[in-house]
Protein backbone atom coordinates (compact mmCIF):
# COMPACT_ATOMS: atom_id res chain seq x y z
CA UNK A 1 0.00 0.00 0.00
CA UNK A 2 2.53 2.66 0.94
CA UNK A 3 6.34 2.88 0.40
CA UNK A 4 9.19 3.84 2.52
CA UNK A 5 8.88 4.73 6.75
CA UNK A 6 6.94 7.00 8.35
CA UNK A 7 7.30 8.03 11.93
CA UNK A 8 3.95 8.62 13.68
CA UNK A 9 5.29 9.06 17.08
CA UNK A 10 6.79 12.81 16.77
CA UNK A 11 6.91 14.78 19.76
CA UNK A 12 5.08 18.11 20.21
CA UNK A 13 6.37 21.12 18.05
CA UNK A 14 8.63 23.84 19.76
CA UNK A 15 8.43 27.32 20.98
CA UNK A 16 8.73 28.64 16.92
CA UNK A 17 6.48 26.55 15.29
CA UNK A 18 8.42 26.07 12.11
CA UNK A 19 11.88 24.88 13.88
CA UNK A 20 9.32 21.60 14.92
CA UNK A 21 7.83 18.43 13.62
CA UNK A 22 5.74 19.19 10.43
CA UNK A 23 4.42 16.60 7.60
CA UNK A 24 2.80 17.59 4.25
CA UNK A 25 0.56 15.54 1.75
CA UNK A 26 0.38 16.39 -1.91
CA UNK A 27 -2.13 14.48 -4.73
CA UNK A 28 -1.62 14.02 -8.23
CA UNK A 29 -5.06 13.83 -10.12
CA UNK A 30 -6.99 12.86 -12.99
CA UNK A 31 -7.64 16.78 -13.32
CA UNK A 32 -8.57 20.22 -11.48
CA UNK A 33 -12.10 19.73 -10.36
CA UNK A 34 -12.17 18.75 -7.01
CA UNK A 35 -16.04 17.47 -7.07
CA UNK A 36 -14.97 14.97 -10.13
CA UNK A 37 -11.56 14.31 -10.56
CA UNK A 38 -9.70 11.42 -9.02
CA UNK A 39 -6.75 10.55 -7.19
CA UNK A 40 -3.57 8.69 -9.17
CA UNK A 41 -0.61 9.42 -6.38
CA UNK A 42 -0.53 11.07 -3.18
CA UNK A 43 2.37 11.39 -0.75
CA UNK A 44 2.76 12.05 3.37
CA UNK A 45 6.17 13.90 3.88
CA UNK A 46 7.13 14.19 7.36
CA UNK A 47 10.68 15.79 9.10
CA UNK A 48 11.05 15.95 13.02
CA UNK A 49 12.71 19.57 13.01
CA UNK A 50 14.84 21.42 10.07
CA UNK A 51 17.85 19.89 9.80
CA UNK A 52 16.42 16.15 10.09
CA UNK A 53 16.20 13.78 7.24
CA UNK A 54 12.04 13.30 5.41
CA UNK A 55 10.46 10.78 5.57
CA UNK A 56 7.68 9.92 2.91
CA UNK A 57 4.50 7.53 2.71
CA UNK A 58 3.12 7.34 -1.44
CA UNK A 59 0.15 5.79 -1.95
CA UNK A 60 -0.57 4.95 -6.33
CA UNK A 61 -3.96 4.71 -6.62
CA UNK A 62 -6.31 3.16 -9.51
CA UNK A 63 -8.72 5.92 -10.36
CA UNK A 64 -11.11 3.44 -11.79
CA UNK A 65 -11.74 5.39 -14.60
CA UNK A 66 -8.86 6.39 -17.50
CA UNK A 67 -6.22 9.08 -16.51
CA UNK A 68 -7.02 11.89 -19.59
CA UNK A 69 -3.70 12.33 -21.58
CA UNK A 70 -3.40 15.80 -20.43
CA UNK A 71 -2.96 14.50 -16.90
CA UNK A 72 -0.57 12.04 -17.77
CA UNK A 73 1.75 14.99 -19.48
CA UNK A 74 1.48 16.73 -16.11
CA UNK A 75 2.30 13.99 -13.30
CA UNK A 76 3.55 11.12 -15.56
CA UNK A 77 1.30 8.83 -14.28
CA UNK A 78 0.08 6.16 -16.65
CA UNK A 79 -3.44 3.92 -16.85
CA UNK A 80 -1.15 0.85 -17.13
CA UNK A 81 0.81 1.99 -14.42
CA UNK A 82 -2.06 2.13 -11.92
CA UNK A 83 -3.82 -1.18 -13.31
CA UNK A 84 -0.36 -3.08 -12.75
CA UNK A 85 1.05 -1.60 -9.52
CA UNK A 86 -1.94 0.40 -8.11
CA UNK A 87 -4.73 -0.11 -4.91
CA UNK A 88 -8.26 0.07 -4.88
CA UNK A 89 -9.36 3.48 -4.31
CA UNK A 90 -11.46 3.06 -1.76
CA UNK A 91 -8.52 0.70 0.35
CA UNK A 92 -5.72 3.05 -0.65
CA UNK A 93 -7.94 6.10 0.26
CA UNK A 94 -8.69 4.87 3.49
CA UNK A 95 -5.19 4.34 4.52
CA UNK A 96 -4.22 7.41 3.43
CA UNK A 97 -6.95 9.33 5.85
CA UNK A 98 -5.83 7.21 8.74
CA UNK A 99 -2.41 8.12 7.57
CA UNK A 100 -3.71 12.03 7.75
CA UNK A 101 -5.38 11.47 11.14
CA UNK A 102 -2.47 9.83 12.63
CA UNK A 103 -0.40 13.00 12.07
CA UNK A 104 -3.26 15.36 13.69
CA UNK A 105 -3.44 13.25 16.82
CA UNK A 106 0.26 13.69 17.26
CA UNK A 107 -0.50 17.65 17.26
CA UNK A 108 1.66 17.84 14.24
CA UNK A 109 0.86 21.02 11.86
CA UNK A 110 -0.08 19.53 8.18
CA UNK A 111 1.53 21.13 4.75
CA UNK A 112 -1.16 21.25 2.08
CA UNK A 113 0.08 23.76 -0.56
CA UNK A 114 -3.36 25.10 -1.70
CA UNK A 115 -5.14 23.35 0.49
CA UNK A 116 -9.08 23.42 -0.85
CA UNK A 117 -7.59 21.81 -3.77
CA UNK A 118 -5.87 18.74 -2.26
CA UNK A 119 -8.34 18.22 1.01
CA UNK A 120 -11.62 18.80 -1.42
CA UNK A 121 -10.12 16.38 -3.46
CA UNK A 122 -9.61 13.93 -0.76
CA UNK A 123 -13.47 14.52 0.72
CA UNK A 124 -14.60 13.86 -2.25
CA UNK A 125 -13.06 10.81 -2.98
CA UNK A 126 -13.53 9.38 0.87
CA UNK A 127 -17.68 10.22 -0.01
CA UNK A 128 -17.07 8.61 -3.27
CA UNK A 129 -15.29 5.38 -2.47
CA UNK A 130 -16.04 5.11 1.39
CA UNK A 131 -19.03 6.79 1.70
CA UNK A 132 -18.11 9.04 4.01
CA UNK A 133 -16.20 12.61 4.71
CA UNK A 134 -12.43 13.45 5.68
CA UNK A 135 -13.81 14.77 8.91
CA UNK A 136 -15.22 11.12 9.82
CA UNK A 137 -11.26 10.43 10.50
CA UNK A 138 -10.14 13.65 11.62
CA UNK A 139 -13.17 14.32 14.74
CA UNK A 140 -11.14 13.40 17.53
CA UNK A 141 -8.34 15.46 16.16
CA UNK A 142 -8.46 17.96 13.75
CA UNK A 143 -6.24 18.70 11.28
CA UNK A 144 -3.93 21.46 11.97
CA UNK A 145 -3.03 22.88 8.13
CA UNK A 146 -0.16 25.35 6.68
CA UNK A 147 -0.99 26.49 3.64
CA UNK A 148 2.31 28.83 1.91
CA UNK A 149 0.12 29.82 -1.09
CA UNK A 150 -2.21 31.60 1.97
CA UNK A 151 0.55 32.48 3.98
CA UNK A 152 2.90 34.27 1.24
CA UNK A 153 -0.23 36.10 -0.46
CA UNK A 154 -0.93 37.62 3.00
CA UNK A 155 2.85 38.17 4.24
CA UNK A 156 3.63 39.77 0.95
CA UNK A 157 0.43 40.53 0.01
CA UNK A 158 1.47 43.32 -2.48
CA UNK A 159 4.25 41.21 -4.44
CA UNK A 160 3.44 40.71 -8.20
CA UNK A 161 4.26 37.48 -10.07
CA UNK A 162 2.56 34.31 -10.06
CA UNK A 163 2.74 32.28 -6.83
CA UNK A 164 2.31 28.72 -8.00
CA UNK A 165 4.89 26.18 -6.11
CA UNK A 166 7.33 26.45 -8.45
CA UNK A 167 6.69 30.17 -8.14
CA UNK A 168 7.14 30.20 -4.51
CA UNK A 169 10.01 28.13 -4.19
CA UNK A 170 11.73 30.38 -6.22
CA UNK A 171 11.33 33.03 -4.84
CA UNK A 172 11.86 31.95 -1.24
CA UNK A 173 14.93 30.04 -2.71
CA UNK A 174 13.63 26.26 -2.00
CA UNK A 175 15.04 23.18 -4.21
CA UNK A 176 12.28 21.97 -5.73
CA UNK A 177 12.63 18.63 -7.54
CA UNK A 178 11.33 16.29 -9.79
CA UNK A 179 7.84 18.39 -9.92
CA UNK A 180 4.70 16.89 -10.33
CA UNK A 181 5.77 13.83 -7.83
CA UNK A 182 3.94 13.82 -5.13
CA UNK A 183 6.75 13.39 -2.80
CA UNK A 184 8.22 15.84 -4.15
CA UNK A 185 6.04 18.38 -4.34
CA UNK A 186 4.75 17.43 -0.68
CA UNK A 187 8.65 17.46 0.47
CA UNK A 188 9.09 21.47 -1.65
CA UNK A 189 5.94 22.66 0.46
CA UNK A 190 7.17 21.55 3.74
CA UNK A 191 10.45 23.06 3.50
CA UNK A 192 8.87 26.33 1.93
CA UNK A 193 6.61 26.81 5.01
CA UNK A 194 9.80 26.53 7.44
CA UNK A 195 11.43 29.21 5.33
CA UNK A 196 8.21 31.48 5.29
CA UNK A 197 8.20 30.72 8.95
CA UNK A 198 11.75 32.06 9.59
CA UNK A 199 11.42 34.73 7.04
CA UNK A 200 7.97 36.37 9.00
CA UNK A 201 8.81 35.15 12.20
CA UNK A 202 8.06 38.40 13.75
CA UNK A 203 4.71 38.26 12.51
CA UNK A 204 3.97 34.74 12.77
CA UNK A 205 6.83 33.03 14.68
CA UNK A 206 5.10 33.42 18.04
CA UNK A 207 1.42 31.66 17.02
CA UNK A 208 0.93 28.32 17.66
CA UNK A 209 -0.46 25.87 14.81
CA UNK A 210 -4.06 26.13 16.21
CA UNK A 211 -4.10 29.64 16.13
CA UNK A 212 -2.03 29.92 12.64
CA UNK A 213 -4.76 27.20 11.69
CA UNK A 214 -7.61 29.79 12.51
CA UNK A 215 -5.97 32.89 10.83
CA UNK A 216 -5.18 31.56 7.53
CA UNK A 217 -9.48 30.77 6.97
CA UNK A 218 -9.75 34.45 8.19
CA UNK A 219 -6.93 35.18 5.32
CA UNK A 220 -8.24 33.25 2.98
CA UNK A 221 -11.58 34.16 2.80
CA UNK A 222 -10.30 38.19 2.35
CA UNK A 223 -8.08 37.01 -0.08
CA UNK A 224 -10.99 34.80 -1.75
CA UNK A 225 -13.30 38.44 -1.82
CA UNK A 226 -10.47 40.21 -3.18
CA UNK A 227 -10.03 38.00 -5.72
CA UNK A 228 -13.34 37.92 -6.48
CA UNK A 229 -14.09 41.72 -6.64
CA UNK A 230 -10.92 41.67 -9.26
CA UNK A 231 -12.96 39.42 -11.09
CA UNK A 232 -16.07 41.58 -11.17
CA UNK A 233 -13.81 44.61 -12.32
CA UNK A 234 -12.28 43.16 -15.07
CA UNK A 235 -15.44 41.93 -16.14
CA UNK A 236 -15.43 38.69 -15.86
CA UNK A 237 -17.44 37.76 -12.64
CA UNK A 238 -16.98 34.77 -10.82
CA UNK A 239 -17.29 33.25 -7.80
CA UNK A 240 -14.31 32.41 -5.38
CA UNK A 241 -15.13 30.72 -2.46
CA UNK A 242 -13.76 31.53 0.70
CA UNK A 243 -13.68 28.50 3.30
CA UNK A 244 -10.58 27.09 3.82
CA UNK A 245 -9.28 24.37 3.95
CA UNK A 246 -11.97 22.97 2.57
CA UNK A 247 -14.30 24.31 -0.17
CA UNK A 248 -18.23 24.04 0.99
CA UNK A 249 -19.79 22.54 -2.49
CA UNK A 250 -20.62 19.12 -1.71
CA UNK A 251 -20.28 16.35 -4.69
CA UNK A 252 -23.05 16.05 -7.12
CA UNK A 253 -23.21 12.14 -7.97
CA UNK A 254 -20.10 11.19 -9.86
Amino acid sequence: MAEGPLTTEIPHQSAAWFDGPLAAFDTETTGVDVERDRVVSAALVTQSAPDAPTAARCWLVDPGVPIPAQATAVHGITDAQVRSRGHAPGLALHDLARALAGTARTGTPLVVMNAPYDLTLMDRELRRHRGVPLSAYTDDAPLLVLDPRVLDKHLDRYRRGRRTLTDLCAHYGVSLEGAHDAAADATASLLLVREIGRRFAGRIGELNAAELHLRQAVWHAAQARGLEAWFSRSGNPERVDPAWPLRTELPEAA
